[in-house]
Protein backbone atom coordinates (compact mmCIF):
# COMPACT_ATOMS: atom_id res chain seq x y z
CA UNK A 1 0.00 0.00 0.00
CA UNK A 2 1.29 3.93 -0.53
CA UNK A 3 0.50 7.00 1.65
CA UNK A 4 -0.58 10.30 0.23
CA UNK A 5 3.43 11.18 -0.58
CA UNK A 6 3.45 7.57 -2.56
CA UNK A 7 5.66 6.07 0.43
CA UNK A 8 5.19 2.29 0.55
CA UNK A 9 3.34 1.56 4.13
CA UNK A 10 1.61 -1.41 5.36
CA UNK A 11 -2.33 -2.89 4.71
CA UNK A 12 -4.31 -0.40 7.60
CA UNK A 13 -7.67 -1.26 8.89
CA UNK A 14 -9.06 1.09 6.54
CA UNK A 15 -7.58 -0.70 3.82
CA UNK A 16 -9.19 -3.52 5.23
CA UNK A 17 -12.60 -2.04 5.42
CA UNK A 18 -12.48 -0.26 1.75
CA UNK A 19 -11.48 -4.32 0.64
CA UNK A 20 -14.48 -5.92 2.37
CA UNK A 21 -16.72 -2.98 1.83
CA UNK A 22 -17.70 -2.77 5.73
CA UNK A 23 -16.98 0.48 8.08
CA UNK A 24 -13.57 0.57 9.60
CA UNK A 25 -15.62 0.53 12.90
CA UNK A 26 -16.95 -3.64 11.83
CA UNK A 27 -13.42 -4.38 11.34
CA UNK A 28 -12.55 -3.36 14.78
CA UNK A 29 -14.95 -5.29 15.94
CA UNK A 30 -14.21 -8.48 13.98
CA UNK A 31 -10.34 -7.82 15.05
CA UNK A 32 -12.09 -7.70 18.91
CA UNK A 33 -14.67 -10.67 18.51
CA UNK A 34 -17.82 -8.64 18.93
CA UNK A 35 -21.05 -10.84 19.46
CA UNK A 36 -23.53 -8.86 17.39
CA UNK A 37 -21.26 -9.47 13.78
CA UNK A 38 -23.43 -11.46 11.35
CA UNK A 39 -20.85 -14.03 10.19
CA UNK A 40 -20.89 -13.24 6.75
CA UNK A 41 -19.75 -10.31 7.74
CA UNK A 42 -16.87 -11.68 9.74
CA UNK A 43 -15.96 -14.05 6.58
CA UNK A 44 -15.73 -11.15 4.37
CA UNK A 45 -13.40 -8.92 6.53
CA UNK A 46 -11.12 -11.88 7.72
CA UNK A 47 -10.98 -12.62 3.78
CA UNK A 48 -10.23 -9.30 3.20
CA UNK A 49 -7.54 -9.51 6.35
CA UNK A 50 -5.60 -12.47 4.68
CA UNK A 51 -6.01 -11.10 1.23
CA UNK A 52 -4.18 -8.00 2.28
CA UNK A 53 -2.10 -9.71 4.42
CA UNK A 54 -3.06 -7.10 7.39
CA UNK A 55 -1.47 -7.52 10.41
CA UNK A 56 -2.92 -5.98 13.67
CA UNK A 57 -0.41 -3.48 15.83
CA UNK A 58 -0.13 -5.70 18.89
CA UNK A 59 1.39 -3.16 21.06
CA UNK A 60 -0.86 -0.23 19.98
CA UNK A 61 -4.03 -3.43 20.78
CA UNK A 62 -2.30 -4.39 24.32
CA UNK A 63 -2.61 -0.76 25.27
CA UNK A 64 -5.98 -0.78 24.40
CA UNK A 65 -6.70 -3.78 26.37
CA UNK A 66 -5.09 -2.62 29.64
CA UNK A 67 -7.36 0.25 28.87
CA UNK A 68 -5.95 3.97 29.55
CA UNK A 69 -9.12 5.05 29.80
CA UNK A 70 -7.08 8.10 27.81
CA UNK A 71 -8.66 9.89 24.52
CA UNK A 72 -6.21 11.60 22.22
CA UNK A 73 -6.84 14.55 20.81
CA UNK A 74 -4.90 15.71 17.57
CA UNK A 75 -5.32 19.54 16.76
CA UNK A 76 -5.05 21.60 14.23
CA UNK A 77 -2.19 23.42 13.01
CA UNK A 78 -4.21 26.66 12.96
CA UNK A 79 -6.41 27.68 15.68
CA UNK A 80 -9.14 28.87 14.41
CA UNK A 81 -12.75 29.48 16.19
CA UNK A 82 -15.18 26.53 15.29
CA UNK A 83 -12.28 23.59 16.24
CA UNK A 84 -10.69 25.00 19.33
CA UNK A 85 -14.30 25.83 20.45
CA UNK A 86 -14.78 22.06 19.55
CA UNK A 87 -11.78 20.81 21.64
CA UNK A 88 -13.09 22.34 25.32
CA UNK A 89 -16.25 20.76 24.82
CA UNK A 90 -14.49 16.92 24.02
CA UNK A 91 -12.05 17.65 27.13
CA UNK A 92 -15.13 18.02 29.40
CA UNK A 93 -17.28 15.32 27.91
CA UNK A 94 -14.47 12.99 27.79
CA UNK A 95 -14.12 13.94 31.70
CA UNK A 96 -18.30 13.56 32.24
CA UNK A 97 -17.36 9.63 30.95
CA UNK A 98 -14.34 9.25 33.50
CA UNK A 99 -11.65 9.48 30.43
CA UNK A 100 -8.79 11.75 30.51
CA UNK A 101 -7.62 13.67 27.36
CA UNK A 102 -3.96 13.73 25.81
CA UNK A 103 -3.34 16.76 23.29
CA UNK A 104 -0.74 16.80 20.21
CA UNK A 105 -1.40 20.02 18.23
CA UNK A 106 0.62 19.28 14.73
CA UNK A 107 3.23 21.88 13.65
CA UNK A 108 1.70 21.48 9.85
CA UNK A 109 -1.25 20.38 8.53
CA UNK A 110 0.81 18.31 6.00
CA UNK A 111 0.77 14.38 5.52
CA UNK A 112 3.98 13.32 7.56
CA UNK A 113 3.07 15.99 10.40
CA UNK A 114 -0.35 14.50 10.79
CA UNK A 115 1.10 10.96 10.84
CA UNK A 116 4.00 11.62 13.59
CA UNK A 117 1.15 13.37 15.49
CA UNK A 118 -0.83 9.88 15.45
CA UNK A 119 1.82 8.19 15.90
CA UNK A 120 2.82 10.14 18.97
CA UNK A 121 -1.15 9.62 20.60
CA UNK A 122 -0.59 5.61 19.98
CA UNK A 123 2.67 5.67 21.91
CA UNK A 124 0.22 7.19 24.86
CA UNK A 125 -1.65 4.76 25.15
CA UNK A 126 -5.24 6.11 23.72
CA UNK A 127 -7.76 4.17 23.19
CA UNK A 128 -9.21 6.42 20.67
CA UNK A 129 -8.13 9.87 18.81
CA UNK A 130 -10.17 12.50 17.39
CA UNK A 131 -8.41 13.79 14.91
CA UNK A 132 -9.60 17.83 14.29
CA UNK A 133 -8.51 17.71 10.53
CA UNK A 134 -9.64 20.42 8.66
CA UNK A 135 -8.18 19.87 5.66
CA UNK A 136 -8.89 17.08 2.69
CA UNK A 137 -5.10 16.44 2.63
CA UNK A 138 -5.09 15.89 6.34
CA UNK A 139 -8.03 13.86 6.59
CA UNK A 140 -6.60 11.59 3.79
CA UNK A 141 -3.47 10.92 6.63
CA UNK A 142 -5.85 10.22 9.03
CA UNK A 143 -7.42 7.67 6.49
CA UNK A 144 -4.15 6.33 5.53
CA UNK A 145 -2.43 6.07 8.95
CA UNK A 146 -3.60 2.36 9.57
CA UNK A 147 -3.91 2.99 13.61
CA UNK A 148 -5.41 0.26 15.50
CA UNK A 149 -7.38 2.62 17.83
CA UNK A 150 -10.84 4.03 16.54
CA UNK A 151 -10.15 7.65 15.04
CA UNK A 152 -12.60 9.75 14.30
CA UNK A 153 -11.98 13.15 12.07
CA UNK A 154 -14.24 16.15 13.29
CA UNK A 155 -14.34 18.14 9.91
CA UNK A 156 -15.11 16.66 6.57
CA UNK A 157 -18.01 16.03 4.14
CA UNK A 158 -21.11 14.45 4.77
CA UNK A 159 -20.04 10.99 3.01
CA UNK A 160 -16.87 11.38 4.85
CA UNK A 161 -18.16 11.65 9.04
CA UNK A 162 -21.02 10.47 11.18
CA UNK A 163 -24.45 12.08 11.21
CA UNK A 164 -23.31 13.97 14.35
CA UNK A 165 -20.95 16.39 11.65
CA UNK A 166 -22.86 19.97 11.04
CA UNK A 167 -24.84 20.83 8.56
CA UNK A 168 -22.87 23.48 6.07
CA UNK A 169 -24.83 23.48 2.83
CA UNK A 170 -28.14 23.88 4.94
CA UNK A 171 -26.44 26.87 6.68
CA UNK A 172 -25.85 28.35 3.62
CA UNK A 173 -29.27 28.02 2.38
CA UNK A 174 -30.47 29.73 5.13
CA UNK A 175 -28.36 32.60 4.47
CA UNK A 176 -29.17 32.76 0.81
CA UNK A 177 -32.93 32.19 1.60
CA UNK A 178 -32.54 35.17 4.17
CA UNK A 179 -31.18 37.36 1.63
CA UNK A 180 -33.67 36.71 -0.99
CA UNK A 181 -37.06 37.16 1.76
CA UNK A 182 -35.17 40.85 2.10
CA UNK A 183 -35.59 41.19 -2.16
CA UNK A 184 -31.86 40.68 -3.03
CA UNK A 185 -31.52 38.85 -6.18
CA UNK A 186 -27.53 39.69 -7.06
CA UNK A 187 -26.08 37.85 -4.56
CA UNK A 188 -22.20 37.90 -4.34
CA UNK A 189 -20.58 34.65 -1.93
CA UNK A 190 -16.77 35.20 -0.96
CA UNK A 191 -15.75 31.83 -0.46
CA UNK A 192 -13.45 30.16 1.78
CA UNK A 193 -10.52 27.85 1.04
CA UNK A 194 -10.53 25.33 -1.69
CA UNK A 195 -9.48 22.12 -0.34
CA UNK A 196 -11.24 22.32 2.89
CA UNK A 197 -15.20 20.65 3.59
CA UNK A 198 -16.75 23.43 5.10
CA UNK A 199 -15.81 25.95 2.71
CA UNK A 200 -16.34 23.68 -0.43
CA UNK A 201 -19.90 22.24 1.45
CA UNK A 202 -20.72 25.77 2.13
CA UNK A 203 -20.28 26.50 -1.23
CA UNK A 204 -22.18 24.02 -2.48
CA UNK A 205 -25.01 25.47 -0.49
CA UNK A 206 -24.58 28.71 -1.71
CA UNK A 207 -25.06 27.43 -5.14
CA UNK A 208 -28.11 25.21 -4.86
CA UNK A 209 -30.23 27.99 -2.85
CA UNK A 210 -29.14 30.47 -5.58
CA UNK A 211 -30.41 28.14 -8.38
CA UNK A 212 -33.66 27.18 -6.09
CA UNK A 213 -34.77 30.67 -6.35
CA UNK A 214 -33.56 31.19 -9.98
CA UNK A 215 -30.76 33.36 -9.61
CA UNK A 216 -27.41 32.87 -10.91
CA UNK A 217 -24.70 32.13 -8.36
CA UNK A 218 -21.62 34.97 -8.34
CA UNK A 219 -18.78 33.33 -6.66
CA UNK A 220 -15.36 35.64 -6.02
CA UNK A 221 -11.95 34.03 -5.48
CA UNK A 222 -11.44 32.14 -2.73
CA UNK A 223 -10.27 33.70 0.55
CA UNK A 224 -8.27 31.95 3.08
CA UNK A 225 -10.42 32.56 6.10
CA UNK A 226 -8.90 35.79 6.90
CA UNK A 227 -10.31 39.06 7.55
CA UNK A 228 -7.39 40.41 5.48
CA UNK A 229 -7.79 37.69 2.30
CA UNK A 230 -11.90 39.43 1.92
CA UNK A 231 -11.08 43.15 2.41
CA UNK A 232 -8.38 42.54 -0.27
CA UNK A 233 -10.90 40.33 -2.36
CA UNK A 234 -13.94 42.49 -1.64
CA UNK A 235 -12.29 45.79 -2.46
CA UNK A 236 -11.73 44.25 -5.92
CA UNK A 237 -15.03 42.63 -6.54
CA UNK A 238 -17.23 44.71 -5.18
CA UNK A 239 -17.05 47.29 -7.86
CA UNK A 240 -16.95 44.97 -10.11
CA UNK A 241 -20.44 42.30 -9.34
CA UNK A 242 -22.01 45.44 -7.82
CA UNK A 243 -23.74 43.18 -5.46
CA UNK A 244 -26.74 44.61 -3.34
CA UNK A 245 -26.08 41.57 -0.65
CA UNK A 246 -22.51 38.93 0.26
CA UNK A 247 -22.24 35.70 2.00
CA UNK A 248 -18.88 34.85 3.30
CA UNK A 249 -17.73 31.77 4.36
CA UNK A 250 -16.94 32.64 7.81
CA UNK A 251 -17.57 35.95 10.19
CA UNK A 252 -13.96 36.50 9.60
CA UNK A 253 -13.92 36.84 5.81
CA UNK A 254 -17.08 38.90 6.87
CA UNK A 255 -14.85 41.92 9.28
CA UNK A 256 -12.43 41.91 6.03
CA UNK A 257 -16.16 42.64 3.76
CA UNK A 258 -16.92 45.44 6.03
CA UNK A 259 -14.08 47.01 5.82
CA UNK A 260 -13.67 47.03 2.15
CA UNK A 261 -17.21 48.14 1.81
CA UNK A 262 -16.50 51.31 4.46
CA UNK A 263 -13.28 51.88 2.60
CA UNK A 264 -15.78 51.69 -0.76
CA UNK A 265 -18.01 54.51 0.70
CA UNK A 266 -21.12 51.59 0.76
CA UNK A 267 -22.80 51.75 4.16
CA UNK A 268 -23.68 48.64 5.36
CA UNK A 269 -27.03 47.74 5.74
CA UNK A 270 -28.18 50.48 3.48
CA UNK A 271 -25.89 50.24 0.25
CA UNK A 272 -25.42 46.64 1.02
CA UNK A 273 -26.26 43.61 3.25
CA UNK A 274 -23.56 41.00 5.29
CA UNK A 275 -24.05 37.26 6.42
CA UNK A 276 -21.40 36.06 7.91
CA UNK A 277 -20.93 32.28 8.88
CA UNK A 278 -19.96 30.86 12.94
CA UNK A 279 -21.52 33.48 15.08
CA UNK A 280 -17.84 34.13 16.60
CA UNK A 281 -18.46 35.91 20.21
CA UNK A 282 -17.61 39.36 18.88
CA UNK A 283 -19.95 39.25 15.78
CA UNK A 284 -22.85 40.93 17.97
CA UNK A 285 -20.40 43.35 19.04
CA UNK A 286 -19.06 44.64 15.47
CA UNK A 287 -20.96 47.91 13.98
CA UNK A 288 -23.29 47.03 12.23
CA UNK A 289 -24.00 43.68 14.56
CA UNK A 290 -23.38 40.57 12.01
CA UNK A 291 -26.20 38.65 10.61
CA UNK A 292 -24.33 35.02 10.14
CA UNK A 293 -24.89 31.95 10.73
CA UNK A 294 -24.69 30.05 14.06
CA UNK A 295 -22.78 26.35 14.67
CA UNK A 296 -23.16 24.49 18.22
CA UNK A 297 -19.68 23.75 18.58
CA UNK A 298 -20.65 22.21 21.63
CA UNK A 299 -23.11 19.95 20.57
CA UNK A 300 -20.75 18.97 18.08
CA UNK A 301 -18.11 18.18 20.31
CA UNK A 302 -20.08 16.08 22.89
CA UNK A 303 -21.77 14.39 19.63
CA UNK A 304 -17.80 13.31 18.69
CA UNK A 305 -16.81 11.94 22.15
CA UNK A 306 -20.07 10.32 22.11
CA UNK A 307 -19.54 8.31 19.04
CA UNK A 308 -15.78 8.01 19.94
CA UNK A 309 -16.30 6.46 23.41
CA UNK A 310 -19.46 4.40 22.13
CA UNK A 311 -16.92 2.57 19.78
CA UNK A 312 -14.17 2.40 22.41
CA UNK A 313 -16.60 0.39 25.16
CA UNK A 314 -18.34 -1.57 22.42
CA UNK A 315 -21.63 -0.21 22.66
CA UNK A 316 -22.19 1.50 19.29
CA UNK A 317 -25.75 1.92 18.67
CA UNK A 318 -28.11 0.84 15.35
CA UNK A 319 -28.81 4.61 14.77
CA UNK A 320 -27.43 8.18 14.86
CA UNK A 321 -28.43 11.08 15.66
CA UNK A 322 -29.47 13.92 12.76
CA UNK A 323 -26.82 16.32 11.60
CA UNK A 324 -26.22 19.65 13.88
CA UNK A 325 -28.59 22.16 12.41
CA UNK A 326 -27.28 25.62 11.82
CA UNK A 327 -29.30 28.65 12.99
CA UNK A 328 -29.23 31.79 11.28
CA UNK A 329 -28.81 34.74 13.73
CA UNK A 330 -30.16 37.74 12.25
CA UNK A 331 -28.61 41.35 13.64
CA UNK A 332 -28.22 44.81 12.12
CA UNK A 333 -25.80 43.99 8.89
CA UNK A 334 -28.85 43.02 6.90
CA UNK A 335 -31.50 44.55 5.42
CA UNK A 336 -34.90 45.06 2.45
CA UNK A 337 -33.81 46.15 -0.40
CA UNK A 338 -35.40 49.15 -2.24
CA UNK A 339 -35.82 49.65 -6.25
CA UNK A 340 -33.14 52.67 -5.26
CA UNK A 341 -30.62 51.11 -4.45
CA UNK A 342 -31.06 48.15 -6.99
CA UNK A 343 -27.32 48.52 -9.17
CA UNK A 344 -27.26 48.31 -12.77
CA UNK A 345 -25.74 45.04 -14.10
CA UNK A 346 -22.26 45.18 -14.66
CA UNK A 347 -21.30 45.38 -18.20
Amino acid sequence: MRDPDGRSRPPSIRDVAERAGVSYQTVSRVLNAHPSLRAETVERVRSAIDALGYRPNRAARALVTSRSRTIGVLLSARALYGPFSSFLTIVEAAKDRGYSVTTVPNSSDEPPDILAGLDELIAHGVEGIVAIAPQDRAREAVRASGADVPVLTLQGGPDEVHDFGFDQQEGARLAVRHLHALGHRRILHLPGPSGWAEAEERQRGYEAAMREHGLVPVVGPDGDWTSDSAREIATRFLPVEQPTAVFTANDDMAIGLLAAAHDLGLRVPDDLSVVGFDDVPYARHLRPALTTVRQDFHELGRRAIGVLLDEVEGTVAPWRPPRVLPRLVVRDSTAAITIGRLPARPA
